[in-house]
């Protein structure tokens, strides 16, 4: 026996000492038996890593008439075909011999290159005829699992980058639009589903969303049994990304994200900038996916993982493993993309998908449920809230997937007419697997919302209210959320919220602060003191916060409310100043003095004190409203007592012409006690003044340019009427000559 190779193409022939069966050789044919319905010249192709020999061999059956195995019969195994470059391909027994069945197999050993191999089984049935089977295999390349591994890892993160460049252009486009929503919540269920779903397809996370509402509650923004609708809306808002990637985009990503770079860098309008980074991350999400999809390409043959997707039919753990998997990368969007992307390869089914879905819902509540953990009780409830959902959720479909797979499929496209098998997968199951997550959360909140009312009350008796003890001499932020930072418009009412906070605190100081002048306690003094450290506290961290903010991208309305907020914060601070720095000696000296106001210069102090507290109420007001009609009306208060101040003064010194005894001793703490209340008056007024002079330095700005192009129109007519009168000399001299 001998081989004659040329280039790709091996021959076997036969020896003259072969033997050969007597039979009628032109009735011996050779059948594909690689697998039972294998009857024709080609079977399906072989996979294995390239360099390695396949995992089951090339088999063919030698039958006589089409009935009868022939035995001793030999057949040629040959390489027809392999890619460029590729050493080392060959087969392990070129000729063999069938057996008493008619079989004879061989197995090939694949070359060191990745891509397509083609290889042959040949008899002689004739003196010129030969009975040809033909076989193929696809080598994966000897490094695959590499490529698979930075191929996720690497699109997961461009995934993920691209959906967080999206959120943030979107924020940025209708940040102003969601603190409009979230401030004008009414009682009203669908409007909070409608806010839910809104604020979550703009910031691209139902966690997140989870974390603001939580703020939002200890702000008093809104309440707990208006935040359950909120959280019913998440849902839908994540399954609005899951229904764009099920959008076979992946092959314009580029010119997507080349069209969203020339907006967000090319352009000058500010809006079109940030609707071009919205742009940008919706094309990096895709080119994610596509990097993503490519690198699972040898996943799709690769036999143990195709035994596991398999196994995640199991409804148990297809659930756990969505639930951990998101709970691991922190994204149920980027996990629910990863799964359309494995639809997208024809690598899993609707009912193996569908648990995965379900697990996904669970996973992002484990997100929101473990941040609550060390919160305020609003937090915890408002995490127990979105948990419960999602868990009843998934206890209501469990039972039925394989009916709720079968509503999908009838609901969805039915894809491209004439695919089979994977190819059929890989059209349908991507749009699949989003209309089923889809209509997960929307059934559940239609079966939820109207039982929302009773759904807080449940929560509120899991978890009551209770006193939450603070540690001795360690001070928190109510509201301020370090998360939301990206989102200024957002994260300015939680500040404001704070800031609301701060203002309490002082209103608190200056009421105490008048009790020690008539009935000295220490105690008080003490309390007060402990104030204003919280007060300082807070203006510390209120002004950080505002920092952080305005190193974001801030249109001008938003820098003036950080400007304006810091402006509060320190007027606020000033008055806690002059409480502990100048009333508190004031009312020790008075007390080691050891007298007391007259009864006419008490009711004077009380009375001037209590409108001191009416102008910090009006300032809280005006701050919380901006409402420059409030601030030019307590403007005026400020002025009319401050004329009381004087008057207050004129009768002091009638008093001491009187030579009233109490007015003598005490004289200098009452002018003194009057000018400081005097003082945090002002300081109350200074925060609705900066409200008022903000305003006319806008109204000089925009009358300044009204002038200035009034002016540049002028200069344009005069040029104009100069050019003409030129033209009309030209003509005249022209004429003259």
């Amino acid at each position: 026996m001998f081989l004659i190779v040329s280039a790709n193409l091996v021959f076997a022939e036969e020896a003259d000492s072969t033997v050969i069966p007597a039979i009628d050789s032109s009735k011996v044919i050779l059948l594909n038996a690689c697998h039972p319905n294998g009857n024709g010249p080609e079977t399906d192709t072989h996979h294995q890593t390239a360099g390695e020999i396949l995992e089951s061999p090339y088999k063919v059956q030698v039958l006589y008439s089409g009935k009868e195995p022939v035995e001793g019969w030999p057949v040629y195994f040959s390489v027809i075909s392999t890619p460029v470059n590729a050493k080392g391909t060959r087969i392990t027994e070129v000729v063999v011999f069938s057996d008493k069945n008619g079989f004879a197999e061989s197995f090939a050993i694949l070359g060191s290159e990745g891509g397509n191999y083609e290889f042959s089984a040949r008899i002689k049935n004739g003196s010129d005829q030969s009975d040809i089977v033909y076989f193929k295999a696809f080598a994966r390349k000897a490094n695959w699992v590499f490529y698979l591994v930075s191929g996720l890892i690497g699109g997961l993160g461009l995934f993920l980058f691209g959906m967080g460049m999206m959120s943030d252009g979107l924020k940025k486009t209708a940040g102003g639009r969601m603190r409009t929503l979230l401030g004008t919540l009414t009682n009203n269920r669908l409007v909070a589903v409608a806010v839910g779903t809104f604020v979550t397809m703009i910031i691209q996370s139902s966690s997140a969303t989870t974390v603001m509402l939580v703020s939002f509650v200890q702000a008093q923004l809104m309440t707990f049994a208006q935040s359950l609708g909120v959280i019913l809306g998440t849902g839908i808002g994540t399954t609005i990304t899951a229904q764009l990637i099920a959008f076979k985009l992946t092959d314009f990503a580029l010119i997507v994200i080349g069209i969203g770079f020339g907006m967000m860098f090319l352009l000058k309008s500010k809006k079109l900038n940030n609707i071009g980074e919205a742009v940008l991350g919706f094309g990096l999400l895709f080119f994610g996916m596509w990097v993503m999809s490519n690198a699972m390409e040898p996943l799709r043959t690769y036999e143990p993982f195709i035994n596991l997707l398999l196994e995640l039919e199991n409804p148990v753990l297809g659930i756990i493993v969505g639930a951990a998997f998101t709970a691991l990368i922190q994204s149920s969007s980027a996990f629910t993309g990863i799964i359309i992307v494995l639809g997208s390869q024809g690598l899993i089914t609707l009912d193996a998908a569908i648990p995965l879905i379900l697990g996904t819902n669970i996973g992002t509540s484990i997100t929101a449920a473990l941040a609550s953990i060390n919160t305020k009780r609003e937090a915890k409830r408002v995490a127990l809230a979105h948990t419960l959902f999602k868990i009843l959720g998934v206890l209501l479909f469990v039972w039925w997937i394989p009916s709720y797979a079968e509503i999908i499929r009838m609901i969805s496209p039915a894809g491209t007419e004439g695919l089979s098998g994977t190819a059929h997968l890989a059209d349908v199951v991507p749009r699949q697997i989003a209309n089923a997550h889809t209509i997960f959360n929307v059934a559940l909140t239609i079966i939820v919302l109207p039982f929302t009312t009773q759904a807080a009350k449940f929560i509120y008796k899991l978890l009551p209210d209770k006193v939450e003890p603070e540690e001795e001499g360690e001070f928190k932020t109510k509201f301020l959320e370090e998360s939301l930072i990206s989102t200024p418009t957002l994260a300015l009412s939680l500040a404001k919220a704070e800031t609301i906070h701060m203002v309490n605190k002082v209103q608190d100081m200056v009421d105490k602060i008048l009790q020690p002048f008539f009935k000295y306690d220490e105690n008080v003094l003490d309390d007060i003191r402990d104030i204003e450290a919280e007060v300082n506290f807070l203006n510390v961290h209120i002004n950080k916060y505002l920092m952080k903010i305005s190193q974001e991208s801030l249109s001008e309305e938003r820098t003036d409310e950080i400007f304006q907020m810091m402006h509060c914060v320190t007027e606020l601070e000033q008055i806690g100043d002059v409480v502990v720095k100048r009333l508190i000696p004031l009312a020790e000296k008075k007390m080691s003095l050891n007298v007391q106001f007259s009864k006419e210069g008490q009711d004077e102090i009380k009375d001037y004190h209590l409108r001191t507290m009416k102008q910090i109420s009006r300032a809280i007001e005006v701050f919380k409203d901006v409402n420059l009609k409030d601030a030019k009306r307590m403007e005026k208060k400020y002025n009319k007592y401050r004329l009381m101040e004087m008057d207050l003064r004129r009768t002091h010194f009638e008093r001491l012409r009187s030579d009233i005894p109490e007015t003598v001793a005490t004289s200098e703490i009452h002018l003194e006690l009057i000018e400081l209340l005097k003082r945090i008056s002002s300081h109350a007024t200074n925060i609705a003044r900066s409200l008022l002079e903000l305003k006319s330095e806008k109204e000089k700005e925009a009358t300044l340019k009204v002038q200035l192009s009034q002016l540049e129109k002028k200069k344009k007519k005069i040029e104009e009427a100069e050019q003409n009168e030129d033209a009309r000399n030209d003509n005249k001299n022209s004429r003259n000559k």
